[in-house]
């Protein structure tokens, strides 16, 4: 299906890996000039090379750190004709309570939470001087399915949630969509972080993070790029009535829950 995307001006942030990098690469494919950002200047540098070398399209990108505010300013300066913000960038760690002090807590709540919150309160400000855009907000299952042994990552992704909703539900009036996508476990590295720690807390052994994936749907996590391909469609004017919503994409995971 051609989503009709091709021409229009994408930045997707935390695109050097996972999720970002597979929106970027679906974007790509699509038609979009694309700016990719995150914080390590050399994993951009390889993205790029590999969708220009794919896809005829302008890519740049800017090694920013989006937990500093002046960093949002000064993307928001040099790329005002964004059309679709795709907001990935963050690292929330899993842990208890007891687990995750206050300083990390914060650290990784200044890159999401107040990342993400930044991000859109610029680029929607640029968006509504056009009434064109669509903000694609990656959140994470956690945010509908609190995980005590993921305390900062449930609250904040449910946080979020509740931001996406808000914003998305009067963004028609300036001519914008605001929408979430909710992954449950994605094959990333960072899945993998997070269930060697769990691993670690539970059976003393981090190497047993496989047994995670047993129980899962399919027998296995979704791949990085059905997560882009959602946050394409969703981009699209195929969707173009969807706003203030957001799309689970877990295999039925949060379905399954007992009532009990």
């Amino acid at each position: 299906m051609d989503l009709g995307l091709r021409g229009r001006k994408a930045l997707v942030t935390g695109a050097s890996k996972g999720i970002g990098r597979a929106c970027a690469e679906v974007l790509a494919e699509e038609g979009c000039d694309i700016v990719l950002v995150s914080r390590t200047a050399a994993d951009l540098e390889a993205v790029r090379a590999k969708i220009v070398g794919q896809h005829n399209v302008a890519v740049r990108y800017y090694p920013l750190d989006l937990s500093d505010s002046r960093n949002i300013d000064k993307l928001a300066e040099e790329c005002a004709d964004t059309e679709i913000l795709v907001n990935n960038a963050g690292a929330i760690p899993g842990g208890n309570i007891d687990a995750v002090d206050e300083a990390r807590w914060r650290t990784a709540w200044d890159l999401k939470v107040f990342g993400y919150i930044n991000m859109t309160r610029r680029f929607y400000a640029l968006m509504r001087e056009r009434t064109k855009g669509v903000i694609v907000n990656i959140l994470g299952g956690a945010g509908e399915n609190p995980d005590f042994d993921y305390i900062a990552g449930s609250s904040g992704n449910a946080s979020l949630m509740a931001f996406t909703r808000a914003m998305g539900g009067t963004a028609p009036r300036d001519g914008l969509r605001v929408v979430g996508i909710n992954p449950g476990p994605v094959m990333t590295d960072r899945l993998v972080t997070l269930m060697r720690t769990r691993a670690h807390t539970q059976f003393g052994d981090a190497e047993r993070w496989t047994e995670y994936m047993k129980p899962l749907a399919f027998g296995r996590a979704a791949k990085p790029e059905e997560i882009g391909w959602m946050a394409a469609f969703l981009a699209s004017d195929r969707s173009a009535y969807t706003t203030g919503s957001i799309v689970t994409i877990d295999g039925g995971g949060s379905s399954r829950r007992s009532a009990l």
